[in-house]
């Protein structure tokens, strides 16, 4: 599936393949750090399906709990993530961050992971009563 998409304030933009049965949702500390959120959604792809249209990330590594490295991508002008890459032997493990994709209405999430990490609140969100805006 042909993607596109860009940062909050719209200085990156990208494009890519992606396959949407990649799409996953991360319940890791990390990610709950680095989004402020209690997880994030990933499409997972390879580093050469991904092509910036304009603008330059910056990066940001760190070694996950796993022992990986990770590089975070991100917009530096407004903090918006939008890319995740390994080192060594996964430098190909590139994904891109759901937030940040146009068609991301159509990439539902196929698996989660890390979930020993998850919200221990995180199953009684559909229960919570919400408005349509605000």
């Amino acid at each position: 599936m042909h993607i596109d998409g860009q940062c909050h304030c719209g200085e990156i933009t990208f494009e890519a393949e992606i396959d949407p049965e990649t799409v996953s949702v991360c319940h890791c500390t990390d990610c709950q750090t680095l989004t402020g959120s209690p997880f994030r959604v990933t499409a997972v792809c390879s580093g050469a399906e991904v092509r910036l249209t304009a603008g330059t990330p910056r990066i940001y590594g760190k070694r996950g709990d796993n022992g990986r490295m990770r590089f975070q991508h991100f917009c530096a002008d407004c903090g918006s993530p939008l890319f995740t890459s390994g080192d060594g032997d996964q430098e190909d493990d590139w994904g891109i961050r759901w937030g940040g994709i146009r068609q991301r209405d159509k990439l539902r999430p196929v698996r989660q992971i890390w979930c020993q990490s998850a919200a221990v609140w995180i199953d009684a969100v559909p229960l919570l009563p919400g408005r349509p805006q605000d």
